[in-house]
């Protein structure tokens, strides 16, 4: 792996390469996600670059009717909420994320264990486009 900090610059330059990229201890194996430059567990800062597979199960999640504005730029509102959910990975990392292909306005039918996969939203014009991590069921 080429050589970057862990942060959170270099997270989304991954995401815009479609990875989605963690960090990994060298001395106890703990995974972080977004990276991370010293582990919490050890304290150790060897860490490396640890690609993640982007499948999980969804842990927890809301839905939501007021977003910030670059939602409701995409049309979120009142009328169409979007669902937030935080994913277990199958590494054992979690992390927060849009959950897509699901319907926010009947939040009874998303439940908590179904299994997702990662995307990788592309928003923005020529020279301004921005990558989003999101969450499908598979």
């Amino acid at each position: 792996m080429e050589e970057m900090p862990f942060s959170d610059i270099s997270y989304k330059c991954f995401l815009n390469q479609e990875k989605l990229m963690g960090s990994k201890c060298k001395k106890c194996d703990a995974l972080y996600l977004p990276p991370r430059p010293i582990c919490i567990k050890c304290h150790s800062t060897e860490m490396e670059w640890f690609e993640m597979k982007g499948n999980g199960k969804l842990s927890a999640f809301t839905c939501i009717a007021i977003g910030p504005p670059f939602m409701i730029a995409e049309g979120f509102n009142r009328k169409n909420p979007y669902c937030l959910g935080v994913v277990e990975l199958e590494e054992g990392v979690r992390i927060d994320a849009r959950i897509q292909g699901v319907d926010a306005n009947r939040p009874e039918g998303i439940k908590v264990g179904m299994p997702l996969s990662a995307r990788f939203l592309h928003r923005g014009g020529e020279g301004t486009v921005r990558t989003f991590l999101a969450f499908e069921p598979l």
